[in-house]
Parts: structure tokens; sequence; C-alpha cells
């Protein structure tokens, strides 16, 4: 746990210094339009105690490995995985003001708050997810928005629209911020490909509206 840190401490984000003689980070990440009324934002480097977070939630998160039904295989999924709904207690307490601090400059595009932290850790280049939407929990016509904190090893966000088509690829970094808003659930696809790189461990941690999955 990071003793005696508060958000002003580690977020270089927001309308004032985010600490003392530290420059004042841009209050909206980057946006880039896609096809569809999709979008991308994205926000380097935005939080300042990713390395203490990272560690803390390595160690502390009784991290599960699920495995699923593939075909007429039951398969290991390639990474662990927990969830947290809006009404458990998250297992770092910087993590619900962050998604609070997220939350609160997305309201008046989304409509409703962020509550809910879903955590990735990918161990290796071979751990990874598929193609995918997060359209669990939203009709086909109405938009959400994911935010995605991304923590440890840099990998590649893809992107492509839904049915296939030219992919786009983004890094994640340490501490960068992702957020996918607009159609980009409903029209798009995201994945995290494997990779033969020597890369180390990476986790990422996803808000999202109540009911999104």
């Amino acid at each position: 746990m990071v003793v005696g840190v508060t958000l002003q401490d580690v977020l270089d984000f927001g309308d004032g210094p985010a600490a003392a003689g530290a420059p004042f980070g841009p209050l909206a990440p980057v946006r880039t339009p896609l096809a569809y009324g999709a979008w991308v934002d994205v926000a380097p480097g935005w939080l300042r105690a990713a390395d203490e977070l990272f560690e803390a939630l390595r160690a502390d998160v009784p991290w599960q490995a699920e495995r699923r039904q593939m075909y007429d295989n039951v398969v290991d999924v390639p990474r662990l995985t927990r969830f947290y709904g809006e009404s458990e207690v998250w297992p770092h307490v910087l993590l619900p003001e962050i998604c609070r601090a997220i939350s609160d400059h997305y309201l008046p595009t989304l409509g409703e708050p962020l509550v809910t932290a879903g955590l990735c850790l990918y161990r290796d280049g071979a751990d990874s997810v598929a193609w995918h939407g997060d359209r669990i929990g939203r009709s086909r016509f109405q938009d959400t928005i994911v935010a995605i904190l991304s923590l440890g090893s840099t990998r590649t966000l893809a992107l492509r629209p839904r049915g296939g088509g030219t992919s786009i690829r983004l890094t994640s970094g340490h501490g960068d911020l992702i957020v996918m808003g607009g159609s980009c659930q409903r029209t798009w696809e995201h994945a995290i490909p494997k990779t033969r790189e020597p890369v180390g461990p990476r986790m990422s941690v996803q808000f999202r509206p109540a009911g999104v999955r």
C-alpha cells in the first residue's frame, strides 16, 4: 500500500498542479476519432505513482486463473483476472479515487458514472486477450465508455472495426490512461496480442459503468 499518498500527489490530471514543483498535465487526453462514431483518448504517463500501485496490486490482489470452454475443449484463460463491483472493497485505496476522477471528467459525455474495476495481469508475452468488445449490459444501439489504466511492461493495444478491417495499434505503457468511447464497444473490437518479445508482467485496470463487461 502507498502510505500517505493522496490523489493530488499521484495524478498528472486535473485543474491544478498534481504535486508541488511538478508540471501540470493537460485536463483532457489526446483524442483520436475513429469510424462509425467511435473515439479513443490517450493520456501517456498520467499516473505518477504507477510503480507503487503496480507492486501493491500485484502482491495484494487475489488473482484468479480461469478456464473456459473453447469448442470441444476447456482451456486456460491466458491471463489472471479479478473483478471488483461497486459494492466491494477495492484492493488499493487509490483505485476508487482514480475511478472517481476519470468518471467525473467523462460524466457529461457518458451520463453515468464509472463504478467497477476489472483487473487483468498479463504475466509475460504469452498472455493475451482476443478480439472483443465490452458489449455485455448494453444494447447494440447504446454507447458506453471503458477507461483502461495500464501498469507495468509496455504492450500493444490493437483496435479494428467490428467484422474485420485495418487495425490500429496503440502503445499501452506504464501509467498510461486509454479511454475508448462513443460507439467503440459496439462498432470496434480491441485486443492485447501475444508477443515474442521478452516482456515482463503488465497489468490493466478497466473502469466501467454498472453492468458493462
